[in-house]
């Protein structure tokens, strides 16, 4: 085994953990010499691939993927006001080319509404080109002044994916943000990762969107971290860009649209919530390599070792599987790749070549077992990979359950908050909401759109002024 100064701090340190995690499993290179901006490894990069190829997956089979440019004209930008407002302290502007400056300042691209919508109005013409649905996977650039750290908060979100769609009217554009947070339940149940899918407080919504809906999940830390944002956008945007159809009867109107999106922060989801002491742990799908088969060599019988090994290595060929006969110890390559967080190891030692069969274990597990060659199959590891992924995924929610709390007295609630998420009830009241965040340090992340694995009851009382009101969560935010 390695020295245990090259060990990972535990995790119950989240932050030291994490900050080892990214660069010891070779997710990213921190080393870039620009604050925020950070270098994906071949691994990482690799993981982000498998991710994001099941977005877009899921986004393909009813939207189109495309490309538009990440610089944006100060005229278009500043165009929808309230949306500016929102953004205005984060913008990177281009001011020159080359030495001569630009007649019109050019922005790098913090969002895409302003970019996409001005050629909406050139696509939209009639009834018959609704709905429109698009979607593209691109860098973002956000001036952060908060402590950057990778994958979480940075000043180039290096994979946004962010869906635009247009409606006839406010009612489709609604049939739309339900199939859009049904599209993204998919994408995190995929990933085991658990979540809550909460509707955004007047005061925290996307800035032009007449509401919004997140996803949230819970950190290691118990603080919580948005993981996907979906927006009905109404028509404040269609009136800002002119972006009008003409309906089946001839008459003129407005497009009605929404706008969601998920960063690269789902990645950091999946690392820090199913990881543990030792490592990374995967699911199945998004591992870059699902199966490592580790041969036992002792001396004078490695050629049976190794030929039982390659012979378990061509049953398996259709999935991510290594066989690591490197000359390190078998400690030195349990500790490699528990770190990589792969799935499901297969061990072969002489006594196993003898019997034709094979030692298994998963990485969320502390036991082995030995199975006959013979009967290890595709079909069998399907199977062990949906059951190491039922298991990692319960294992989160028990843990996550134990991070959330329900309070009816704000002293109790400012109490915890440093620890989890508390649960009250809150009328839609502004002031009320801002007393709440005012006593207990934390945010109003708004009220639950459904209750999935939280165990409290949507209706009750304001903590503050005792009126009609619905369970809300509140935490300390990344």
């Amino acid at each position: 085994m390695k020295a245990k100064a090259e060990q990972l701090p535990s995790k119950q340190n989240f932050s030291e953990w994490y900050h080892e995690i990214i660069q010891k499993a070779e997710i990213m290179d921190v080393r870039y010499p620009v604050k925020g901006l950070y270098v994906w490894y071949p691994f990482g990069f690799k993981i982000r691939q498998l991710v994001y190829s099941k977005l877009r997956e899921l986004h393909d089979r009813d939207h189109d993927e495309v490309y538009f440019p990440a610089l944006i004209p100060e005229t278009e930008l500043g165009k929808e006001g309230q949306h500016i407002k929102g953004f205005e302290d984060e913008v990177y502007w281009v001011t020159h080319g080359g030495l001569d400056p630009l007649d019109v300042k050019l922005a790098l691209r913090p969002t895409s509404e302003t970019a996409i919508y001005p050629i909406f109005k050139l696509w939209i013409r009639s009834h018959a080109d609704l709905p429109l649905k698009i979607y593209q996977i691109v860098n973002t650039f956000r001036y952060e002044t908060k402590h950057t750290r990778p994958l979480i908060r940075l000043r180039e979100i290096t994979s946004f994916k962010e869906a635009h769609t247009a409606h006839k009217n406010f009612e489709e554009a609604e049939e739309q943000v339900k199939e859009a947070i049904k599209l993204y339940k998919e994408f995190y149940d995929f990933l085991a990762i658990p979540y809550m899918v909460i509707r955004r407080p007047e005061w925290d919504k996307f800035p032009g969107a007449a509401y919004t809906i997140a996803f949230d999940t819970i950190m290691p830390d118990g603080k919580t971290m948005q993981i996907g944002t979906v927006h009905n956008l109404a028509d404040n945007f269609a009136r800002t860009f002119e972006i009008e159809y003409e309906d089946i009867d001839g008459e003129h109107k407005f497009v009605n649209q929404t706008c969601y999106g998920i960063s690269e922060r789902c990645i950091a989801a999946l690392l820090s919530i199913h990881g543990d002491d030792l490592g990374l742990i995967l699911p199945f799908e998004v591992s870059p390599i699902q199966i490592v088969i580790i041969p036992i060599l002792y001396k004078g019988k490695e050629e049976k070792v190794l030929k039982a090994s390659k012979m378990v290595l061509e049953k398996l060929k259709e999935f991510r599987v290594v066989l690591d006969d490197s000359e390190d110890r078998p400690g030195a390559k349990y500790y490699k790749w528990e770190l990589k967080g792969v799935p499901m190891r297969i061990e072969i030692g002489p006594k196993e070549a003898d019997e034709n069969s094979v030692v298994v274990s998963f990485r969320d597990e502390k036991k082995k077992f030995k199975i006959s060659m013979d009967e290890i199959n595709s079909e069998l590891v399907l199977q062990w990979a949906k059951e190491f992924k039922d298991r990692i995924k319960n294992k989160a929610i028990g843990w996550m359950k134990e991070k959330v709390r329900y309070f009816e007295d704000l002293n109790d609630l400012a109490d915890w908050i440093t620890k989890g998420v508390g649960l009250t009830h809150l009328c839609k009241n502004v002031d009320c909401g801002m007393k709440v965040e005012e006593e207990v340090k934390g945010n109003v992340l708004g009220w639950f759109e459904e209750l999935n694995w939280i165990d409290a009851e949507i209706d009750g009382e304001c903590i503050i002024c005792g009126g009609k009101g619905k369970l809300v969560a509140i935490a300390k935010t990344y």
